[in-house]
């Protein structure tokens, strides 16, 4: 079993930075992929970024690239999530999630574990 527990949400305006954490108990951090998605009210779970653990590629969503950066931290058993230039758009509550070896970076159903979600408001 691995626990996930996001931080680091909150409120911002349009072009600052807000940086999200995730730690993970439970089994080895470093066995699995770690991503975070994000949901906006009325629409779908998207994928945002992701960190692979065999190779430290890291994936992102054309709507953040340039802008969020993902990290981990294997010691320490965390991810991070630094979002500069936010957008009204970027608001959501974002998830960190792990998965195994199989499974495309951004499709939900390849995630076995998710954490319980952070808020993140962005306004004009």
């Amino acid at each position: 079993q691995v626990q996930l527990v996001e931080s680091g949400g909150g409120s911002a305006q349009a072009g600052d930075s807000l940086r999200l954490s995730c730690v993970a108990t439970g089994r080895t951090f470093s066995w699995y992929t770690m991503a975070w998605f994000r949901q906006a009210p009325g629409k779908e779970r998207e994928a945002v970024a992701a960190a692979a653990w065999r190779d430290a590629t890291t994936y992102y969503a054309d709507s953040v690239k340039g802008r969020f950066t993902i990290s981990r931290d294997n010691a320490k058993n965390s991810v991070y999530l630094q979002m500069n230039s936010l957008k009204p758009e970027d608001t959501a509550v974002y998830y960190c999630a792990s998965k195994g070896y199989d499974g495309a970076w951004y499709d939900t159903r390849s995630y076995d574990y998710w954490g319980q979600g952070t808020q993140v408001t962005v306004s004009s």
